[in-house]
């Protein structure tokens, strides 16, 4: 009798809680595992994830099935939850850079009601690209170091030499490649910058290496590069530092940079200079296409979307797609025209969906100059997130249109794969980093800082 009295007085305590005096407030945890039994799911997550955590009105917040109920429960709390499978969810964080795919097809048609023909776009682009640039704090550029880039020994190959490149970009602050080159050449030759992508091992991995060294083969000279705060880089910065915002506005500055050296070299056709990269170095294509005429033509891999904005403050930490009342990294690619551009895209990530509204957005926006022909799009939808061997042949194709490359000579089995510690800058652990050398976060923010 008295078990029962406690009960019942721990019901009533409960339900005196539930009213508009509490806000209807339940933990967290209590109401997804009410969801989970009521819909039959199984939702993962951490305590630490949950851990003092509420939900206000929780009850009202219920409809009929569990993923309207969850984005109601979830979202005044920056949280979501990610199908896995089947009645199977993961809870996660809000994610500002990944929308609705509806969410994102719309907001692109509300960018594009805005222009209707070139002198419109013309108009846009001019209001764009300045406040791009601001948003990057690059306006005006910081000071250019006096230094010569630090190179090493030349290495030759079947039909190409590679060499390794260090250039001081900020006092003290380093960008690291590889510079590819055909082994023999004739008069200028063309420019393809490379950005390394989100991958495992970076610039080092074969598929950049066979895509550099291919490049060199074919006639151009391919600069494969390190982002920030990544590869070679952290010898200075931590990798958590990649994702800071400030990263986006150091690598469009190493970029600049780079092309800075590569178009003063005697061989280099300042005429025929394009960039390709893919997952984030693919935004950063499109982003540096955007901001800096000297690149003639882009090519980004498994990277553009409406619906996602690059879930790596690398690609979207500084506001730039505040500018213009708001844009996209499709509108940022539409930037490039009518320069040839080509867009590589999968049906295994967030690019799945490229010919149906994105694609014909861009053919529209070239439309406006006569040159639909010049923006293309190779779709490979039984493939993923990667730059694979079909990617890599779509960009040896493209590049070879429209640099007047030597597509006869992409033949990969030609190509040697190094090991990482031959296309070191400063070796193995370092021990050749200029003294000068900035280390740490902190010391860099003071740099950037400083007055211009």
């Amino acid at each position: 009798m008295i078990r029962l009295l406690f009960c019942l007085l721990l019901v009533q305590c409960a339900y005196a809680q539930q009213n508009s005096d509490s806000g209807y407030k339940k933990p967290l945890q209590d109401v997804l595992v009410d969801i989970q039994h009521r819909f039959g799911i199984k939702i993962r997550y951490t305590e630490s994830e949950v851990a003092g955590k509420y939900v206000t009105y929780a009850d009202w917040r219920y409809r009929p099935d569990a993923e309207a109920t969850l984005e109601r429960v979830l979202a005044p709390l920056d949280l979501k939850v990610r199908k896995e499978k089947d009645k199977q969810y993961r809870l996660t964080g809000f994610e500002y850079y990944r929308w609705p795919v509806a969410d994102g097809w719309s907001e692109l048609d509300r960018i594009a009601a805005q222009y209707h023909n070139e002198e419109e776009w013309e108009q846009r682009k001019a209001a764009l690209k300045p406040c791009i640039l601001q948003a990057l704090q690059l306006s005006p550029l910081p000071p250019k170091p006096a230094t010569a880039p630090i190179i090493t020994p030349e290495r030759k190959f079947d039909g190409y030499t590679v060499r390794n490149i260090a250039i001081e970009i900020l006092p003290g602050v380093y960008i690291n490649g590889s510079l590819y080159t055909p082994a023999k050449s004739k008069g200028r030759i063309p420019v393809i910058l490379n950005p390394d992508g989100h991958w495992k091992d970076q610039r080092y991995r074969p598929d950049c290496q066979y895509r550099c060294a291919t490049l060199a083969r074919m006639g151009a000279m391919a600069f494969s590069y390190d982002l920030f705060a990544w590869g070679e880089s952290q010898l200075q910065f931590e990798e958590a530092d990649h994702r800071r915002s400030l990263a986006m506005s150091v690598q469009a500055l190493g970029t600049i940079r780079i092309l800075d050296y590569l178009l003063s070299l005697r061989n280099a056709d300042t005429s025929r200079v394009g960039i390709t990269g893919g997952s984030g170095a693919g935004s950063h294509t499109v982003l540096m296409t955007a901001i800096d005429d000297r690149i003639k033509v882009s090519a980004p891999v498994v990277a553009i979307s409406s619906y996602f904005y690059g879930g790596c403050p690398c690609e979207s930490g500084m506001p730039v797609h505040g500018c213009g009342n708001r844009t996209d990294n499709v509108e940022i690619a539409a930037m490039a025209a009518p320069r040839p551009q080509l867009l590589v895209s999968d049906g295994g990530d967030w690019t799945d969906k490229m010919p149906e509204h994105d694609f014909p957005y861009l053919q529209k926006i070239y439309g406006y100059y006569n040159q639909t022909n010049k923006v293309s799009n190779i779709h490979l939808p039984a493939e993923g997130h990667d730059f694979g061997v079909n990617k890599r042949i779509a960009v040896y194709d493209f590049m070879a249109q429209y640099l007047k490359l030597d597509r006869a000579a992409a033949d990969e089995t030609k190509i040697t794969i190094e090991q990482p510690a031959a296309m070191y800058v400063f070796g193995e652990k370092g021990e050749k980093l200029p003294a000068h050398a900035i280390h740490g976060f902190a010391q860099l923010e003071k740099l950037w800082n400083a007055p211009r």
